[in-house]
């Protein structure tokens, strides 16, 4: 059974190393390139998985899991669109949390990431962790599944908002969510066009976009 604690941690790291560069702190407060937020609110989002992980990994258990395909056929904003409340509200809450300054969001996910192997440590395997904005739980590496997600996609945002490249990420941070995005892919778009993409580009669709 994969055991994805490790491969958090390094994600963990990721994220700080990404915060730390010159060009995030010179660019906070311009626009990003992800419409309706700015640099410095793109880069709270993406910080706050890290801390985010922590409080739901040391919070109670919740209810009996579902699995992590449903987890994503039910959240609303994997559906809605940029202008509807909920993706509003992740905005709005990466621009509170950036009014900090990226000194202060950088020390957020340092202290986060200071305590992260202890509250992984203390974490079985069939632990259901509860996502309280959700009302539902995943198993324990499925919830640290879609952080990753979250680390990976976001860092290549920010990245791309900064004109930086990020490091490259080991296979076993990258491969878990490279299986995620597919199979979400293929949900979306079917078998043959998910294939066609990666392998006729004479017939491949414009976009196989997981999300």
């Amino acid at each position: 059974m994969t055991d994805l604690r490790d491969a958090f941690v390094t994600a963990a790291d990721h994220v700080v190393r990404l915060l730390e560069r010159d060009e995030v702190a010179t660019a906070w407060d311009r626009p990003s390139a992800l419409a309706e937020w700015s640099v410095g609110g793109l880069a709270a989002h993406l910080a706050n998985q890290v801390p985010t992980a922590v409080r739901l990994l040391t919070s109670p258990p919740g209810p009996p899991p579902i699995l992590l395909e449903e987890h994503y056929a039910r959240a609303a904003w994997v559906t809605a669109s940029l202008d509807d409340e909920v993706n509003a509200d992740i905005r709005s809450t990466g621009d509170e949390q950036a009014a900090a300054g990226p000194s202060a969001v950088l020390a957020q996910v340092r202290e986060a990431r200071s305590i992260l192997r202890r509250a992984l440590a203390d974490t079985p395997q069939d632990r259901a962790v509860l996502i309280p904005w959700q009302g539902w739980s995943l198993q324990r590496d499925d919830f640290l599944t879609t952080r990753m997600m979250e680390i990976v996609v976001h860092g290549e945002d920010l990245a791309a908002s900064t004109g930086t490249e990020t490091p490259p990420l080991p296979p076993e941070v990258l491969d878990p969510v490279l299986r995620l995005l597919t199979r979400l892919a293929v949900r979306r778009h079917g078998q043959g066009a998910v294939v066609a993409a990666l392998t006729r580009s004479e017939r491949a669709p414009r976009s196989i976009a997981a999300f």
